[in-house]
């Protein structure tokens, strides 16, 4: 993952934020989207590309755009800044690889153990029965 390459790629754009803010949210374009097309990159390779299409499928769009926002901030710049670094969060997570899960099997005493319990929790059980029965 070539992070120069990849800042390159990023498409920004600057939109007006909801929410309360008075007059300087209608007139101001603080909300910072960030746009990145993950089957053109050349930032990342062909290995990569899969392993993010298959992890980040559900927040990709349908032409496989990964679509970030950020109005954190009233500064478009810090808006900026942390969409960039959230984007490069959510890569890095992506690119791990995920461990492999070694079979175990269960050890003689946890065995004993469990088959303890049960035998106590019946014996439990049988005792609240109506003896005459």
């Amino acid at each position: 993952m070539n992070r120069e390459q990849l800042l390159r790629e990023l498409n920004y754009k600057a939109v007006k934020s909801s929410g309360p803010g008075g007059q300087h949210v209608n007139k101001t374009a603080s909300k910072v989207e960030l746009h990145f097309d993950v089957e053109e990159s050349s930032g990342i390779s062909e290995e990569e590309k899969t392993r993010i299409l298959k992890k980040l499928e559900s927040r990709l769009t349908k032409e496989n755009i990964l679509i970030l926002q950020s109005d954190e901030s009233r500064s478009q710049h810090k808006n900026k800044e942390y969409v960039s670094q959230r984007f490069f969060n959510i890569l890095e997570d992506s690119l791990k690889k995920a461990k492999v899960r070694k079979k175990t099997r269960p050890s003689k005493a946890s065995k004993m153990k469990r088959l303890k319990k049960k035998k106590i929790n019946s014996e439990k059980k049988a005792n609240r029965k109506d003896p005459l029965k």
